[in-house]
């Protein structure tokens, strides 16, 4: 058995009458952790290789954390807590990033995102929608649907609201963990597996999906969609949106480059280069058809916004008497034809 893993977390989750795994919480999750970590706890889970999620006791929680003193003193005082529960324990180890075959590995990949231990597109989360299953997120935790009606009628009974705050398949992330140096408005608009950096803001208006987020420092007061990456300096205004690989921009890798402004209510469905500006209101599509204007205001040439991708120093607005959609940029007409010629 090999002792060098992708991942490792111990894990403490909820499962549904039949034991279905509902949801699981890494409180440390590791990347690549030592070869003297691994070695230890193998033989007290019975792990000899591959990618596995596998259930153990709370006396077996009490095994690891002794069989960690001295290799990862973090990790065998977390296994010193797990010992004293009462929910279900799972140890997940990734022998590889490969893609995903069980809830709790899927859930251990979205921890690696929002702790910061890996920046979006950084990981396969291939196959991860059919295992993370559609579940009521309440005041008493997550509750399998079809168990739901019960469990409000048991509290009922007993004089108290079962508060359901959401049916979905991700939770949100500040349950799961709450990264140092941010400011959250509405915590219920950031997704497990959202990559939120140090001195980001997230206004109320704010939404980051899975697999998404900011470098930081920046202001987020618009829509940063699935596999979206934000770069450092960089605002999104009230209401815009930036296309996502679930939301009809493929297999395009959208990402918004340093010290960017996208004005409110306007969209890209192109990735941005740095220093870039996009006017409000204006949605900037792949296959948008733009007039290319010089450092000296004369159009150079049209062309579609996708040969524009990842430019820098770009002004994107729209002519307020043609409405046509205008790009400009401080480089002569001879620096733009190089700048397109190279980027084709």
């Amino acid at each position: 058995m090999s002792t060098n893993l992708f991942s490792l977390g111990f894990g403490v989750g909820t499962q549904n009458r039949q034991g279905a795994w509902l949801e699981v919480f890494y409180a440390q999750p590791l990347i690549q952790p030592s070869a003297a970590l691994v070695a230890a706890v193998a033989p007290v889970l019975g792990y000899t290789g591959g990618n596995q999620a596998i259930s153990f006791t709370p006396a077996q929680a009490s095994q690891l954390a002794e069989a960690l003193k001295g290799i990862d003193a973090a990790q065998a005082a977390l296994l010193t807590r797990l010992a004293e529960s009462h929910k279900p324990l799972v140890a997940t180890l990734l022998a590889e990033d490969a893609q995903l075959s069980s809830t709790p590995e899927a859930y251990l990949k979205l921890h690696l995102l929002s702790h910061r231990l890996v920046k979006p597109h950084g990981l396969s989360l291939a196959g991860v929608f059919p295992l993370l299953p559609n579940v009521a997120w309440t005041s008493q935790g997550a509750i399998d649907l079809a168990e739901l009606a019960e469990h409000q009628l048991e509290a009922r009974l007993r004089g108290e609201l079962l508060e359901v705050f959401s049916v979905d398949k991700f939770p949100k992330m500040t349950d799961y963990v709450v990264p140092s140096g941010v400011r959250i408005a509405d915590s219920a608009r950031i997704r497990l597996g959202a990559y939120i950096g140090e001195g980001t803001t997230v206004m109320h208006e704010g939404f980051v999906n899975f697999n998404a987020g900011t470098e930081g420092p920046g202001m987020i007061e618009g829509r940063v969609s699935a596999g979206v990456f934000v770069g450092k300096g960089s605002d999104l205004g009230g209401g815009c949106s930036t296309m996502g690989t679930l939301s009809g921009g493929g297999n395009i890798v959208i990402k918004v480059g340093e010290g960017c402004l996208i004005g409110a209510n306007a969209g890209i469905g192109i990735p941005l280069g740095d220093r870039n500006t996009v006017e409000s209101g204006l949605y900037v599509t792949a296959g948008t058809k733009v007039a290319l204007l010089d450092e000296n205001n004369q159009l150079v040439k049209v062309v579609k916004a996708r040969d524009l991708a990842g430019q820098p120093d770009l002004l994107f607005r729209r002519n307020s008497e043609t409405g046509a959609v205008e790009c400009k940029t401080h480089k002569s007409a001879i620096e733009l034809n190089e700048a397109l010629h190279a980027h084709n």
